[in-house]
């Protein structure tokens, strides 16, 4: 029955299966089981119990299964358990698999499979396309199974799990199946449980090798162990971890790690390692570029091992995080672990920067001392690592610890520090150590105390309370703002002169005055072997410094030599700099003869380096005070006696003190002096010391921070082997941990803020004369005799034109760099410059080019050539031409000279920083393609656009600038290239010197005339602008402008000519101009109170306008109502300029409506009151006073006034002017009653007066030498705006008269008020009674009858015959116009 049954029950999973009721996902077959049954574990799985009797049914069930592929589509996974196979089986269940295309899993638990059966399967597997996963637990198919599997796996490319469990592949099968692994990519999970762990190491390789993606999980139970993993790389989080494996196997996944990609992780934590796999992963730091993590705890590697470690990570750009706690090395193997992440010299790089976080430490670590030496180095040097661990350290004691903290009171980068278990960290030594280095330190974030003597006694919560606050956000506070000011202590005393002036000779004498006991030591020892330094190193600019109670006194000797002039600019004192100079001048030519020099060759010795200070100080925005100067004169031992040629010297500086005097602050006494003996310069060493203190307590304040650095600097030279030179960094350290003030409290604070505050006090240092600071450059020098003999005298006088194959000043960097390698490092041992140990030659080249002593020839090419420009060759001598020649070129040249070219030039420095500047400008334009730059020792050539342009430096000691231009283009393109790009370039060089523009004859440029003949063949641009101001409009266009002729020795070189203004000026110009005149004429219609708008009817009328002008109301302001016509043809004409004849035409007819309106109002105040006294005196009068044999016209009346003298104009109607040779009348003194009578007269005839010139009318003929600057009597009414187009007298009055109408007319409810804002009947007041107070003047002054009047101011009575009016005219229109008039003497 029991047989029976169990037949029934398999056949019935016949029957399931062929007719396809149940859905069945998954069938379990176990086979050699006691009964035969069938058991459905769920809805979709079913467990087939095979036994022995019923084997046969196995076979069957397989075939069913091939067959009935339509009703099982749903089966997804077949499992195999204790199956002993056939042949025939496994072809079974080929079928089954190949027409079943929905199984994805096959599991082989306790089978047994012969080499043929495994053969069968391997060729199934190799024909299947859709198996997922396969899976043999304890099935015994060891390294013949495995070899086949790996054959198969190498052709199918759809498995993606393979696992075999409890079997022993061995070496062999692990070799076969890494062998598949190189050619498999679709495997995405390994797991081995392997009796023995080798069987790991090819398998892991392979997939590192071959940068697999492969999950990779191997297990090994040897010798009956517990099981335990060997390996595991997880590819999701990119981390290998090894749990266990011999050394071979180590160093073979140390080879695959090289090249890897997919590892950035790796952990060997408890696999014992040797120095032959550190020597391994050596070469895996060096190769790999992805290993982010390494660990290494407790590895037992040896000190050999971590030097392999050590020296694989000087290559090693990727890994961030190492970790060797546990380990047995020593203190040799910290110091080459810390090597590659530390600095032994402020010029080295730091040979590692990527590794962020370092561990190390453990009982069996031995640290000691030079293990410390290293940590300490490490942290005082490192720039990189955030992340430091000691772990469980027994050697480092409490002295160590603190030593560690200290050297973390400089170091702005760690940011987390564990010292967990370390029995040196505690006691109060250390924990005040902690607390003081938290107070420096605010970037530290994390210190781990775990486990140390200090946790345990429970004295660690004022630390942790300490990083709380640091990590807090401090409020922001300008800590300069209140910070005290005290008078500087430091003074600099300038000696300038030329060469063998005894300069140096003079700064010995003066040393040996003042005490030596108070010289430190090393100012001794520079004394002493000065002499020796002479002899072998070159001759440049000498600081020497001494002590006088607190104030310290610095001399900076300027070399003599002309080389050195262009560095004289970079060491001058900047405003207010406590700072005087020394002028020392010899009384011989040289020191060797007795040729004295003539008075005028001292006097300009003298006279250079006055205009010197006096160009330079004026680069200051505003001066507090004025240069502080002594003249020295030396060798004056070698003067028997006084002779006619040192009493003429004695006159020549007299005259130089009273030309210079307001530009520079002279000492009364000029010391004679033998420089070489101590006790004829005793005199001039006690000036030095007063004037030293007296311009300490004149000078501004600084703050007293910078006097606390001066020490703090001093201190730091001291103990870094008195370094003459600092990184700016090292800087920022120092300010950190000395200065409570410029600290940054907090890692939140603004970072930027406290750098700028550092920046402002650095600069104030360099402003004293303390140090020497570049900011781009990044580094502060401290010893400024150094750096100015040294590096900056070497610089200068490099010789490279020797040493190179120099082209026009060019020159490659790294030959320039080689040049300054063999010029600064000396051959004779001990004595060079030691300049290299503290600056690179590429430093040197960036300084060079940062004071522009050199620049890029293309500054966005890295290798670009360099140009020197103090190398270049002089070119005058030879012949000078035009590159470009052709009939229709254009040649144009402007003159820059200086404003005040006796006091003042352009300095040494200025020409070539002009070099350089003007060729980086030329460079950096858009449209410069094709731009050549070509330089000689005073010219610069530009071939630009088709443009060719020379740029030359002129002139005794330089104090103007020739541009002169050849081109085929119009001249108002050449003039905008001069405007635009060169003038601009010039002045933006020359601050505090001001450059006067003039217009070079043309001639000259043409023929490039040598300047000694062009010296009279420009003229001022701002003259012929005025001049064209003055003309009338119709002969502006044919304006010209005559030259002079030119000889030499008789001979003629130019002869006279002329050019038209068109001609010389651009059309930007000339437009300027015509809108200069456009824009006075507009203010005049302002000032006679016409609105555009108040007639709209007259351009259309002309007869109702002629009618309108016809009723002129008799104010001053009262021009009749035709202006309308003009202002609307004004703007007619500003709307359809076409050229210039047509914006002249246009200017012409405006200017003519206006004067039309102009006489009508003289008119009107000739003839006004007309009753008065029934004109017995003249009307129109003005006051002259006389000022340095010149007179100057009155235009405001002032009580207490004296010595005036009082005109008359000759009233001829339409051709008022000034009578010549008139004598006037005297006014001794002017009181209250004067003023009251004639100041609203005086206000309203400067306005007449300022109209009339505007307009060239004949009002002013006469009065152009006398007119002042009327904008000054204005000034204070006048708004910024309306300085438009303002160029000397006339455009003064424009001012004025703009001024006035704004204050007194502008509102639109007083347009009915005069031009002077008063109404008719006020007028009439005040024109009364300075007419009345005329009358009486006359009387009082007996000179009231008509004989009197003409012999005073030339002027008669008449009447015209027309209208019958009087005026009184002089004797020139009495002639000439006597048909009009008839004489009515009184």
């Amino acid at each position: 029955m029991a047989a029976s049954q169990n037949f029934r029950d398999l056949q019935w999973v016949l029957q399931v299966i062929k007719s396809g009721n149940i859905s069945l996902h998954s069938i379990s077959f176990y086979l050699s089981q006691p009964t035969s049954g069938c058991y459905q574990e769920t809805e979709n799985s079913m467990n087939v119990n095979i036994s022995k009797d019923s084997i046969l049914y196995f076979s069957q069930l397989l075939t069913v299964l091939a067959t009935a592929k339509d009703s099982q589509e749903s089966l997804r996974n077949l499992e195999f358990h204790h199956v002993e196979w056939e042949a025939q089986q496994l072809r079974n269940l080929g079928m089954v698999l190949e027409n079943n295309l929905n199984i994805k899993q096959l599991m082989f638990r306790r089978n047994r499979l012969n080499v043929e059966c495994l053969w069968e399967l391997s060729e199934i597997l190799k024909r299947n396309g859709v198996i997922k996963e396969i899976m043999f637990s304890e099935s015994a198919i060891g390294a013949a199974g495995a070899g086949l599997l790996a054959s198969a796996l190498k052709v199918n490319d759809s498995l993606e799990e393979l696992q075999i469990w409890e079997d022993s592949i061995g070496s062999k099968g692990a070799e076969e199946l890494s062998k598949m692994i190189e050619v498999n990519s679709t495997l995405k999970l390994l797991t081995i449980f392997d009796s023995n762990s080798i069987t790991a190491t090819p398998l892991i390789s392979a997939v590192l090798a071959r940068n697999r993606t492969m999950e990779v999980h191997i297990w090994s139970g040897e010798k009956g162990e517990k099981s335990s993993k060997v390996v595991e790389f997880v590819p999701e989080n990119s981390t290998l971890r090894i749990y266990r494996l011999d050394i071979s196997g180590a160093c073979r996944v140390a080879c695959a790690l090289g090249w890897n990609s997919t590892v950035k992780s790796l952990d060997l934590t408890g696999v014992r390692l040797r120095s032959r796999w550190a020597k391994e992963f050596r070469l895996v730091l060096e190769q790999n570029q992805s290993l982010k993590e390494v660990t290494l705890s407790k590895t037992c590697l040896k000190d050999k091992g971590v030097v392999y470690v050590a020296a694989g990570l000087f290559k090693n750009q990727s890994l961030e995080s190492l970790y060797l706690d546990g380990n047995w090395f020593t203190g040799i193997g910290v110091e080459h672990l810390l090597c590659p992440l530390s600095r032994f010299s402020a010029l080295q790089y730091q040979a590692n920067v990527t590794l962020k976080s370092v561990t190390f430490g453990g009982g069996r670590t031995k640290i000691g001392r030079d293990g410390l030496a290293a940590i300490l180095q490490m942290l005082t040097t490192n720039q990189s690592v955030t992340r430091l661990g000691i772990q469980d350290d027994e050697s480092l004691r409490q002295e160590d610890i603190v030593k560690i903290f200290r050297s973390l009171e400089r170091n702005a980068t760690l940011r987390h520090l564990s010292l967990q278990g370390c029995k040196g960290v505690g006691g109060e030594l250390v924990l005040q150590t902690i607390m003081e280095t938290l107070q420096v330190n605010p970037w530290i974030e994390d210190i781990d105390l775990t486990r140390t003597p200090l946790q345990n006694s429970g004295q660690t919560d004022g630390i942790y309370q300490k990083l709380g606050q640091n990590g807090r956000t401090e409020p922001e506070i300008d800590l300069l703002k209140d910070m005290p000011l005290t008078v500087p202590k430091s003074c600099r005393v300038f000696f300038c002169g030329q060469e063998y002036a005894g300069k140096t000779t003079l700064c010995n004498s003066i040393s040996q005055n003042f005490s030596s006991s108070k010289l430190p030591y090393m100012d001794q020892v520079r004394t002493l072997v000065n002499p020796v330094e002479q002899a072998v190193r070159t001759a440049g600019m000498k600081v020497k410094t001494f002590k006088d109670e607190d104030t310290k006194i610095s001399i900076w000797n300027l070399a003599g030599q002309h080389e050195f002039y262009s560095l004289h600019d970079l060491m001058f004192p900047g405003h207010g700099s406590p700072s005087f100079f020394l002028i020392v001048s010899s009384l011989f030519r040289k020191p060797t003869n007795r040729e004295s020099k003539t008075p005028a060759e001292i006097e300009e010795d003298l006279q250079y380096w006055l205009r010197f200070i006096v160009s330079n100080s004026r680069r200051a925005a505003q001066q507090c005070m004025l240069p502080n100067v002594t003249m020295v004169l030396t060798h004056y031992d070698k003067i028997n006696q006084p002779s006619q040629d040192f009493q003429a010297t004695v006159n020549s500086i007299q005259r130089l003190r009273d030309k210079f005097q307001g530009f520079v602050d002279f000492y009364p006494t000029v010391f004679t002096v033998d420089a070489r003996s101590s006790a004829s310069v005793s005199k001039l060493t006690h000036h030095l010391r007063k004037t030293s203190k007296t311009v300490l307590q004149r000078v501004p304040r600084v703050y007293e921070l910078c006097n606390d650095l001066i020490q703090i600097l001093s201190d730091w030279r001291t103990e870094n082997y008195n370094k003459p030179a600092m990184k700016w960094k090292e800087f920022d350290e120092l300010c950190q941990v000395k200065v409570p003030s410029l600290r940054i409290r907090s890692r939140h604070d603004n970072k930027e803020k406290v750098g700028m505050r550092r920046r402002a006090i650095a600069n104030c240092l360099h402003h004293i004369g303390e140090v020497i600071y570049f900011n781009e450059l990044g580094f502060l020098i401290l010893d400024c005799e150094w750096f100015c003999g040294e590096v900056l005298g070497q610089l200068i006088r490099l010789d490279a034109r020797k040493q190179s194959t120099t082209e026009n000043g060019f020159i490659t960097r790294k030959e320039l760099e080689k040049i300054l390698r063999g010029s600064l490092q000396s051959q004779i041992p001990g004595m060079g410059s030691k300049v290299f140990e503290n600056l690179e030659a590429s430093d040197l080249v960036r300084m060079m080019l940062k004071l522009e002593l050199c620049y890029e020839q293309d500054p966005s090419d890295p290798n670009s050539l360099l140009l020197i420009p103090s190398i270049l060759e002089e070119g005058r001598g030879r012949p000078q031409r035009w590159q470009l020649i052709a009939p229709d070129c254009v040649y144009s040249g402007r003159h820059l000279e200086c404003d005040d070219s006796s006091h003042m030039f352009l300095t040494p420095g200025f020409f070539p920083r002009l070099q350089v500047h003007l060729h980086n400008r030329v460079m950096g334009l858009k449209n410069q393609h094709g731009a050549t730059y070509s330089l000689e020792k005073y010219l610069i050539l530009i071939n630009i656009n088709g443009i060719y342009v020379r740029i030359e430096l002129g002139g005794q000691l330089g104090h103007y600038i020739d541009i002169l231009a050849c081109s085929t283009k119009n001249l108002t393109e050449t003039l905008r290239l001069f405007q635009q790009l060169i003038i601009p370039a010039i002045q933006s060089l020359c601050h505090g010197v001001t450059l006067h523009e003039s217009i070079i004859r043309p001639e000259c440029v043409r023929n490039l005339m040598p300047p000694r003949y062009r010296k009279t063949q420009f003229v001022p641009l701002q003259v012929l602008k005025q001049a064209l101001l003055s003309v009338p409009a119709e002969g502006m266009y044919d304006y010209q402008h005559t030259w002079a002729s030119v000889s030499d020795s008789g001979r003629p070189i130019l002869r006279a000519g002329f050019d038209f203004a068109r001609d010389l000026l651009s059309d930007d110009d000339f437009r300027e101009v015509l809108h200069r005149r456009y824009h006075d004429l507009y203010n005049l219609a302002v000032e006679l109170q016409v609105s555009p708008e108040a007639n709209t009817d007259g351009l259309d009328n002309p007869a109702s306008a002629m009618e309108e002008q016809d009723k002129v109301e008799p104010t001053f302001g009262g021009i009749a109502k035709g202006v309308e016509a003009v202002l609307q043809r004004l703007k007619i004409i500003e709307q359809e300029i076409r050229d210039l004849k047509q914006e002249i035409q246009g200017l012409r007819y405006y200017e003519h409506r206006l004067l039309i309106e102009l006489h009508r109002k003289v008119n009107y105040l000739v003839n006004y009151n007309v009753q008065l006294e029934e004109r017995k005196v003249p009307n129109m009068f003005y006051f002259v006073r006389t000022e340095n044999y010149s007179r100057r016209l009155v235009t405001n009346m002032i009580s207490g006034m004296t010595a005036l003298r009082l005109h008359m104009l000759c009233e001829f109607r339409r051709e008022m002017h000034v009578v010549e040779d008139q004598m006037g009348c005297e006014m001794m003194h002017i009181d209250n009653m004067t003023v009251k009578s004639l100041a609203p007269y005086m206000k309203k005839f400067m306005k007449l007066l300022t109209f009339a010139l505007k307009i060239g009318a004949h009002l002013a003929a006469g009065m152009g030498e006398m007119i002042p600057d009327l904008s000054r009597e204005v000034a204070h009414l006048v708004e910024p705006s309306l300085m438009y187009g303002a160029a000397g007298a006339v455009a003064a009055g424009a001012v004025g008269a703009a001024a006035v109408s704004r204050v007194a007319g502008s509102s639109s409810r007083n347009r009915a008020r005069s031009l002077g804002g008063e109404s008719t009947r006020d007028f009439h007041q005040d024109l009364r009674a300075a007419q009345q107070w005329v009358v009486d003047f006359l009387r009082d002054r007996r000179c009231s009858t008509g004989r009197e009047i003409a012999e005073k101011f030339g002027l008669w009575r008449v009447r015209y015959r027309d209208n019958g009016q009087i005026a009184w005219i002089c004797r020139r229109h009495m002639n000439t116009r006597s048909h009009e008039i008839i004489e009515v003497p009184i």
